[in-house]
């Protein structure tokens, strides 16, 4: 079953003025561990998150701005600047940047096949096998920076900044039938996850971290019991 990943980071007695720069780190450790330079977008939720957000800039619609070559989307440092001219201590401050990761993509030989895999389940025969291939391409991560009294100090539990790194699925594929292949390719976005971790830690000075799912399971044991699986 998939879960939702976390990230969480804790720093010593942070004053809200460094909350800036702590995100400006964390967003561009990210190019150096497989993730992308830019800011797809930023966003400023007040008090909570059930309340309309005060700020919302996506500049990844930004294309057409920019230089030839060039990928849209705006530098950490632009973009925390102006999330954070809003800077109150009950605001959070959430950014989405791309983080690039092998995923199993099912069904990429057409329509066909899949019509025909529905088709042969539903007379009772042996289900058509849909074709699927490993690809490596970005998926939105977000960055979340808490004021102090943001939903009741929610960074006490959640952190002072927080990374939603989605679904957990890329780490594990449970619902696949790993090869050779694909035990690398799970092994790779692992590892990526690993380095990513460690490096937004050294960079923004974090000094607790904590990598946790929704769901309370722990992703290293769930790990070790697929690869065991594999090589059994």
């Amino acid at each position: 079953m998939a879960d939702t990943l976390y990230l969480s980071l804790w720093y010593p007695n942070l004053r809200l003025e460094a909350l800036p720069d702590k995100l400006i780190a964390v967003l561009g450790a990210f190019a150096s561990h497989g993730g992308e330079a830019k800011v797809y977008s930023a966003t400023v939720w007040p008090v909570s998150w059930n309340e309309t957000p005060v700020f919302e800039r996506i500049y990844g619609r930004m294309a057409g701005l920019v230089e030839p070559g060039q990928v849209p989307g705006a530098d950490p440092r632009l973009a925390v600047e102006e999330a954070t001219e809003l800077l109150h201590e009950d605001y959070a401050y959430e950014f989405q940047i791309g983080w690039n990761l092998w995923e199993l993509e099912m069904g990429s030989a057409g329509p066909q096949i899949a019509d025909a895999a529905a088709e042969s389940d539903q007379d009772g025969g042996e289900p058509a096998k849909l074709d699927a291939r490993w690809a490596r391409g970005p998926k939105l991560v977000s960055v979340t920076g808490y004021g102090p009294l943001f939903d009741e100090g929610a960074y006490e539990q959640d952190g002072h900044i927080r990374i939603d790194f989605g679904s957990d699925a890329p780490f594990l594929e449970e619902d696949a039938d790993l090869d050779v292949v694909g035990t690398r390719h799970v092994e790779e976005n692992v590892r990526q996850l690993v380095e990513l971790t460690a490096g937004v830690e050294k960079a923004s000075g974090a000094t607790a971290r904590l990598l946790w799912s929704e769901l309370g399971e722990s992703l290293a044991k769930r790990l070790a019991a697929r690869l065991q699986r594999f090589s059994s």
